[in-house]
């Protein structure tokens, strides 16, 4: 089962997705925590979510850790499941109400980023971390002691 998660395709180009999913989550996971009033619980106290302030850090935790371990390739397709799941609780709590409210077409400015992010996330998890990755290392050079 490891070696499937950390399979990936030779592609030399996936380090432009992954540099850019895991560069966004990583900021805003330290934002979480740098600016806790707007980026972290108070946010989610907004929104309504339940224990604002536990879901805060654990959320900006899982940014942060999800973050680099797809910044440096390693289990990459393990590293963008919370990622996703992130997202689509994101789209849930925070863009339905302005698709009710403001339209389709609001919404989807809106939620430009989380598109992003949620299919740069889903990419990932397809494909794997690419050839400059750390998973792909780690295969390559289980392949070479077989």
């Amino acid at each position: 089962m490891l070696k499937n998660i950390r399979s990936t395709d030779p592609s030399k180009t996936t380090i432009i997705i992954r540099l850019m999913v895991g560069a966004v989550f990583l900021s805003e996971g330290i934002q979480k925590f740098l600016f806790p009033a707007i980026r972290g619980a108070g946010r989610f106290e907004k929104i309504g979510l339940p224990s604002p302030e536990f879901l805060g850090s654990f959320v900006g935790t899982f940014e942060i850790l999800c973050g680099a371990l797809i910044l440096i390739g390693f289990l990459t397709r393990l590293a963008s499941i919370p990622l996703i799941v992130i997202m689509l609780v994101a789209f849930t709590t925070t863009k339905s109400e302005v698709l009710a409210n403001q339209g389709f077409w609001e919404m989807m400015h809106g939620s430009r980023t989380d598109w992003a992010m949620l299919l740069g996330s889903v990419f990932l998890l397809i494909k794997g971390s690419g050839k400059w990755s750390f998973d792909a290392s780690i295969v390559k050079n289980t392949h070479a002691q077989n």
